[in-house]
C-alpha cells in the first residue's frame, strides 16, 4: 500500500509538466495551420511581367510604377488569396464612396432593354483631353457595387468620364423587358453603351476596362470587328479565365476550394434568374421552359446552369459551343490597341493553367503587357500596413496609372507629329523661297548680260 501511495506521487507532480508540454503543442499545431493558411511566409514582389522591349510598353513601364513596384498587401491576412476574394466578394471595398451619376436605357433589337450609369468627370484630365472609360463589371456585377463605385470616384477624380453597364438582368430594380439575360461572352450591350458614348460625345477618346466576366467581353468586343477598335486608346482586363472551355474543367475541381465557389456564384445565379421568372419562364420564347425551371432548382454549378439556361437564350445546341463562341481566346488576338491584363497567382478562381494564354500572348504580340502578382486574389488587391485595408486598391491604381501613360504618350506622339508636320511644311516653303530667290537673281543676271552686249542710249540721241 505504501508503495502504491509513493508511485501516485511520484506521477502527479509530472502531470502538470505534461499537459503543458500538450498545451504548447496544440498552441503550435494552431499557429502552423494559421501561418499556413494566411500564406505569411510568402514573399512580397513586384508583379512579374511578360512583354515585348517595345518603345510603348519601355515608356509605360518607366510611367507606370505600380507595375514595376512591389505590391505589399495587408501583412496579416493580405497574403491569402481566399481572404483577399471574400473580402472583395462580401464588402467589395472599405468606405466606398457614392459617386453621382445618370442612368441610361437603350432599347434593343430583341426588345431588351440595356442600362448603363454616366459619370462625369471632377477635375480636368492631365494630358486635357476628353478621355472616357467604358466599364464591365464581373459576373452579375453592376454600377452600385462597391468596387465599381471605388473605381469610377477614383477615375473621376483623375479627370475620367466614366460609364458603366449593368449586365441585363443584374439591377435589382430593373425589370427585364425580353425573356434574355446577360451571358458570359454576348457583348450586345456593351457595344450598345460605347456606341452611345461615341455619338454623344465624338470628341472623346476611350479607355475600355473590363474586369473578371466582364474582361471576357471587352477583349471579345475589340476582337471579333477590328471596327470597334476605332477611337480606343487601350484596354485592361483584370482576373478573367479566358477560356471557359477550359475553365469549366478546373471548376470541378476541389482544390483551392475552387468547387466550393463554383457552388457560392452558381446560387447566386440562380437568384438573379428566378427573381426574373416572370418573363423568362413565360413559354412564349420557346428558349426557356417550365422544364428548365425545376431542373435549375437542383443546380449547383454554373456548368449546369450555363446548360439549363444560359445557352438557350442565344440558341446555342451544345455546352461546348456555347462556352467555345463565347469566349475571348478566340477573337484577343486580332486586339491592335494597347492592351493590359492582369492577373493574381492566387485567385482561387482563375486556375494557373489559363495562365499560359494571356502570357503566350503577351510572347507574341508587341502591343499586350501580361502582369501576374503574387497576391491578390479574386479582384481584391487589397493593400494596408497590418490589419485593416486602405479604401483604394493596387488593381484602382495600376489601371488609373496605365491608362495615364497611355494618354501621356498619345499626347506626346500627336505633338511630335505636329512639330514633324510643321518642320516639314516649313522646309518645303524654304525650298520654294530660295528656288524663287534663285530664278529672280537668274533673270537679273541675264538682264545685265543682255544690257552690256548692247548699244546704250544717251539723252537726245534718236538711235535705239
Amino acid at each position: 500500500m505504501a508503495t502504491h501511495e509513493g508511485d501516485v506521487q511520484a506521477i502527479a507532480p509530472e502531470m502538470p509538466a505534461m499537459f503543458d508540454g500538450m498545451k504548447l503543442a496544440a498552441v503550435a499545431t494552431i499557429l502552423y495551420i494559421i501561418v499556413r493558411c494566411l500564406n505569411l511566409k510568402s514573399p512580397t514582389a513586384a508583379p512579374d511581367l511578360t512583354y515585348q522591349g517595345t518603345p510603348l510598353n519601355r515608356f509605360l513601364l518607366k510611367s507606370c510604377s505600380p507595375l514595376t513596384k512591389e505590391y505589399i498587401p495587408p501583412l496579416l491576412w493580405g497574403k491569402s488569396g481566399h481572404l483577399q476574394t471574400a473580402l472583395y466578394g462580401k464588402m467589395g471595398r472599405v468606405n466606398s464612396p457614392h459617386p453621382h451619376g445618370h442612368r441610361k436605357y437603350l432599347p434593343m433589337h430583341d426588345g431588351a432593354t440595356a442600362t448603363f450609369d454616366l459619370f462625369e468627370p471632377l477635375a480636368d484630365h492631365p494630358t486635357g483631353d476628353d478621355v472616357t472609360m467604358v466599364i464591365c463589371p464581373g459576373i452579375g456585377n453592376h454600377s452600385e457595387k462597391h468596387y465599381i463605385r471605388t473605381f469610377v470616384d477614383y477615375s473621376q477624380k483623375e479627370g475620367y468620364r466614366c460609364a458603366v453597364l449593368n449586365h441585363l438582368g443584374a439591377l435589382p430594380n430593373i425589370e427585364l423587358t425580353s425573356p434574355r439575360m446577360f451571358t458570359y461572352g454576348c457583348t450586345w450591350e456593351f457595344a450598345a453603351m460605347v456606341g452611345y458614348i461615341k455619338r454623344t460625345f465624338p470628341q472623346t477618346q476611350l479607355i475600355v476596362v473590363g474586369f473578371s466576366l466582364g474582361g471576357n467581353i471587352v477583349c471579345k468586343f475589340l476582337g471579333e470587328n477590328r471596327a470597334n477598335q476605332e477611337g480606343v486608346l487601350c484596354c485592361v482586363s483584370v482576373c478573367q479565365g479566358y477560356s471557359a472551355l477550359r475553365a469549366q474543367e478546373t471548376f470541378l475541381q476541389w482544390d483551392q476550394c475552387r468547387r466550393f465557389y463554383n457552388f457560392l456564384m452558381a446560387d447566386n445565379m440562380k437568384k438573379i434568374i428566378l427573381s426574373h421568372r416572370k418573363i423568362l419562364f413565360s413559354g412564349s420564347s420557346g428558349k426557356v421552359t417550365d422544364d428548365n425551371m425545376s431542373r435549375l432548382f437542383t443546380a449547383t454549378s454554373l456548368t449546369q446552369i450555363d446548360d439549363i439556361i444560359m445557352r438557350k437564350f442565344h440558341g446555342y445546341s451544345s455546352l461546348k459551343e456555347y462556352y467555345e463562341k463565347e469566349s475571348c481566346v478566340h477573337y484577343i488576338h486580332n486586339v491592335d490597341v494597347p492592351l493590359l491584363l492582369v492577373n493574381s497567382a492566387d485567385d482561387p478562381l482563375v486556375h494557373e493553367s489559363l495562365l499560359t494564354i494571356p502570357r503566350t500572348l503577351a510572347e507574341k504580340k508587341p502591343n499586350v503587357i501580361f502582369a501576374l502578382t503574387l497576391h491578390g486574389g479574386h479582384l481584391g488587391f487589397f493593400e494596408g500596413a497590418v490589419l485593416f485595408p486602405q479604401p483604394l486598391t493596387w488593381m484602382d491604381k495600376v489601371i488609373v496609372s496605365y491608362t495615364n501613360a497611355i494618354c501621356q504618350w498619345e499626347k506626346q506622339k500627336a505633338s511630335c507629329q505636329g512639330i514633324h508636320l510643321s518642320t516639314q511644311k516649313f522646309s518645303i516653303e524654304y525650298y520654294y523661297i530660295r528656288l524663287f530667290n534663285a530664278s529672280v537673281s537668274n533673270l537679273h543676271h541675264q538682264q545685265d548680260t543682255v544690257h552690256e552686249g548692247c548699244p546704250r542710249r544717251t539723252c537726245g540721241s534718236s538711235e535705239f
